[in-house]
């Protein structure tokens, strides 16, 4: 066992590490772009053996520009690509992309307006059918149908005149300048347009089943609520695939699936990894491999600000008054997470530094509610205007972390007269359209908002992105702030790094001041693998592990 010296010593020396690890500063922004991994048609190694990869949740949307979670993500970069991605130090390099476009090489013009993207040759669907411009132009135009329910609209909706010029080259200009296009077009994964033809409803096709794309590995076979199988794409355009069978494994339980890696029935453990109480005994398990590594993820109470509870700024500010972050940090979590007041994670350019810092304190919290007039009732519970300070609050049944915490701060929240109910879900129903339509009360979210290094969050935060208020985006929040809106438009317009730090810094006081969520931590992940496993890289620009699964190897 740990002493309390060695223990904060040990956290001490994994928090200066998440600090040296994070994505490069200005990385993602239009400019000169880096190529370094279009290594064209590799001669793949035959590919063998299986690994078995561990969710704690199941991907259950398995058309990719519709709405989804993280872990679906974790089969996207398997089955789809994208044009290009974030490496881990936050440069480009190309995928189905011959290069990266950049004003230097001639594929943005200097205003930012004018687009022309060269694809590689050659490529195909796992069905055999050729991928062409044809199918980049329909999947970047499949975003806007008004009748298809998409993930994102922002930055898409400004496209305009998407011409094909060629098999291998389109073109289109951007009705405005708009910096974080290549970030989001780095998170667009590429859909074949052959299987929408002839569908009447766009939003029930094939893929919503037997997901179909150009990535290096091809769907095999799905047992809901167990395992889905992959088999490996031997015509895949890059290196690799290097293993024949990849299993994406659903592991609800987190005490389960960290037995079940310490068994070695699983080869890598992903999402939501190990948990911090198993951390002093992970690292002495032979065979194995585990690394804390930062990621962009902050957790933190998310609101629901339709409900009349939480339309009180008074309400919001007492509410994380009365939250003791840092006993759950400590206690729960063996101090591994970082506390922040925002978003952003710290290892962003962006990221705030001069934010107020909470404090716990009942008193204060007891004090606020006073003054702003909620009176307890004979329940205990306060009350205003016929509204009771009472609501419920979910997340992901059988994170056993989050749900101690829940407790924690069910307990908190009652010395100030606010009673929290707890109720959990599944996860394929917590996320699902409970969230994604804003019909829960409060949550224990953890979110990546931003788009791989750059600062943009419109999708998240802007007003006119809330699906609950009509929009197409994943402002599940239904948050509404006028100033946060104008600061996300000026940011996105605005392509100097130093000007948009300032932007970005000033849109984090005034939501660290309105709290539409109350910050907890940002993620610091312990991930696991067996020691026979090699490419597996933490990236902090990336929503989760499986961002270049074409390189993973055993032996």
């Amino acid at each position: 066992m740990m002493t309390d010296e060695k223990k904060n010593s040990a956290h001490l020396n994994r928090r200066q590490t998440l600090m040296m690890m994070g994505a490069a500063g200005a990385a993602g922004l239009i400019g000169p772009m880096a190529i370094g991994r279009d290594r064209a048609f590799a001669a793949n190694a035959d590919p063998s053996g299986q690994l078995v990869l561990a969710f704690s949740q199941e991907p259950t949307v398995f058309n990719p520009l519709m709405p989804h979670i993280e872990v679906d993500e974790g089969l996207y970069y398997a089955v789809y690509d994208t044009l290009f991605d974030f490496d881990p130090s936050g440069e480009f390099f190309p995928i189905l992309a011959a290069e990266v476009p950049s004003v230097a090489n001639g594929g943005i013009t200097a205003d930012g307006l004018n687009w022309s993207l060269k694809l590689k040759e050659g490529v195909t669907w796992h069905d055999g059918t050729p991928f062409t411009a044809e199918d980049v132009k329909f999947s970047l135009e499949l975003t806007m149908d008004p009748d298809f329910r998409s993930f994102r609209s922002t930055g898409y909706k400004l496209m305009e005149n998407i011409t094909v010029v060629s098999p291998t080259e389109l073109t289109w200009t951007m009705s405005e300048p708009f910096a974080p296009m290549a970030a989001i077009l780095a998170s667009t994964y590429i859909v074949p347009k052959h299987v929408f033809e002839g569908v009447a409803d766009k939003n029930d096709t094939v893929l919503n089943t037997a997901p179909i794309g150009t990535g290096p590995f091809k769907f095999k076979s799905r047992m809901a609520g167990d395992h889905i199988e992959l088999e490996a794409n031997k015509d895949y355009h890059m290196d690799g695939p290097f293993l024949e069978t990849l299993i994406i494994k659903y592991v609800p339980d987190l005490n389960v699936m960290y037995t079940q890696f310490k068994s070695g029935d699983i080869d890598v453990i992903g999402l939501q990894y190990i948990t911090p109480d198993h951390l002093e005994e992970a690292e002495t398990l032979d065979g194995k491999v585990v690394k804390v590594a930062g990621t962009a993820t902050f957790e933190s109470i998310g609101l629901n600000m339709t409900r009349p509870q939480f339309q009180e700024l008074a309400v919001r500010q007492a509410l994380y008054a009365a939250i003791d972050k840092t006993s759950i940090i400590d206690a729960l979590y063996y101090g591994v997470p970082t506390p922040t007041e925002t978003y952003m994670p710290r290892q962003s350019y962006y990221y705030n530094e001069s934010l107020p810092t909470h404090e716990f304190s009942i008193e204060k919290a007891n004090a606020i509610l006073d003054e702003a007039g909620w009176v307890k009732g004979a329940d205990g519970i306060r009350e205003k205007d016929g509204v009771k300070l009472a609501f419920s609050n979910s997340t992901t049944a059988g994170n056993h972390l989050r749900e101690q915490a829940q407790q924690f701060i069910q307990q908190t929240f009652a010395m100030i007269g606010v009673q929290m109910e707890i109720k959990n879900f599944p996860p394929a129903v917590m996320w699902g359209d409970y969230w994604m339509n804003s019909e829960f009360d409060s949550v224990v979210v953890g979110l990546n908002t931003l788009a791989g290094a750059d600062p943009d969050t419109s999708d998240y935060f802007m007003s006119t992105m809330s699906p609950a208020l009509g929009g197409s985006g994943q402002n599940t929040f239904a948050y509404q702030n006028p100033k946060v809106d104008e600061l996300l438009t000026k940011g996105a317009a605005n392509f100097v790094p130093e000007e948009r730090k300032a932007i970005y810094e000033e849109m984090q006081a005034v939501m660290r001041d309105d709290l539409p969520f109350l910050p907890m931590f940002q993620y610091a992940v312990i991930k696991g693998w067996k020691d026979d496993v090699t490419g597996p890289e933490p990236n902090v620009n990336n929503r989760i592990d499986t961002w270049n699964v074409r390189d993973w190897k055993r032996g």
